[in-house]
């Protein structure tokens, strides 16, 4: 079996990935991007449909990173490729500080300079982007990003496929719903229910036109 990783996506996030990918001590094959993606991204060779992960996988590859900023397609993403039979690979830079008593998932992004405190717990697929930090005893969701300079006090918890936009601040014990937006720059101060959009300090749900 091939050591090299496969990268899903091959954008502006699948650049940053490729790098902490390289800084952990791994080698990347190729990215799989789609039809109008670059020939190359950061040099390595681009394969413009996802039709070719069976042929990878059959040539021996079985570690894929899947580096696509949205979430549900991430997770789509991510379900196609362990069905093929893929492990999936964190990608941790070494300018992060993670906690040895943190909890990590598969498939998760740990940016240059967060902080993953005490006993926190990071699901599957998640984005803890750039300075980003997530306090003690934290419960972090399948497939949430966390975006860069966000700030999670001590025992907040994220539902699954939720976005924290950049900047945001969440107070203590907080909970927030799946498949939430928050908006960047909030505070949210109070708990979050589903699939509804925050904005503002204190966070507010955003009025609908």
């Amino acid at each position: 079996m091939k050591s090299e990783v496969i990268v899903v996506g091959a954008g502006g996030h699948a650049k940053v990935c490729i790098e902490l990918l390289q800084a952990q001590g791994d080698t990347v094959a190729y990215c799989v991007g789609n039809t109008d993606s670059p020939d190359t991204c950061l040099g390595i060779a681009v394969l413009k449909s996802d039709d070719h992960l069976l042929a990878l996988r059959k040539e021996g590859y079985q570690r894929v990173f899947i580096a696509i900023g949205s979430n549900p397609v991430r997770n789509k993403l991510a379900k196609k490729v362990i069905e093929a039979g893929f492990q999936l690979v964190n990608a941790i830079s070494p300018a992060a500080v993670v906690s040895p008593s943190a909890s990590l998932g598969r498939g998760i992004a740990i940016m240059a300079g967060a902080v993953i405190n005490a006993e926190a717990s990071i699901a599957d697929l998640c984005i803890i982007n750039t300075g980003a930090t997530v306090d003690h005893d934290c419960v972090i969701g399948q497939a949430v990003h966390i975006a860069p300079q966000c700030a999670l006090a001590g025992n907040v918890r994220v539902g699954n496929l939720s976005f924290i936009g950049v900047g945001s601040k969440i107070t203590p014990e907080i909970h927030i719903g799946e498949s939430v937006m928050v908006g960047a720059g909030s505070v949210v101060i109070s708990n979050i229910g589903p699939a509804i959009t925050v904005v503002g300090v204190p966070a507010k749900v955003l009025n609908k036109f």
